[in-house]
């Protein structure tokens, strides 16, 4: 059997999802109702995973303080690492900028939606 093709360049749309959803899981993604709740989790090296719409188009920002973590999640999904995105964030328990970085995720590795994600 030939090795799976990166997740970016998945062509099967059920397995290509399975997979993200997989990713996801294993990185410790979460998804926050509140965006403060989510800032937090990010400055404290967790991933937060952001959906928003830019352009009309639903999109993801994969958050973290914690670079290396992103780029081995980048790596997993075949994403080159120099579209990780370099951009301080102001800690809303302190108010102190602090160097974070962001994955724009959209078209075919948007996050599907997953209720294991979700911080209750």
């Amino acid at each position: 059997m030939p090795p799976l093709p990166p997740i970016v360049a998945d062509t099967d749309d059920a397995r290509r999802e399975q997979r993200l959803l997989a990713v996801n899981r294993a990185f410790g993604a979460v998804e926050f109702e509140k965006r403060r709740d989510g800032m937090v989790h990010a400055m404290d090296g967790g991933v937060w995973l952001h959906r928003h719409v830019w352009l009309g188009r639903p999109m993801v920002h994969l958050v973290s303080t914690d670079r290396d973590r992103l780029l081995a999640y980048g790596d997993a999904l075949g994403l080159p690492a120099d579209r990780l995105q370099y951009k301080p964030l102001r800690d809303p328990r302190t108010a102190i900028r602090r160097e974070a970085w962001h994955w724009d995720l959209a078209g075919p590795v948007y996050p599907p939606h997953d209720e294991q994600l979700r911080h209750r």
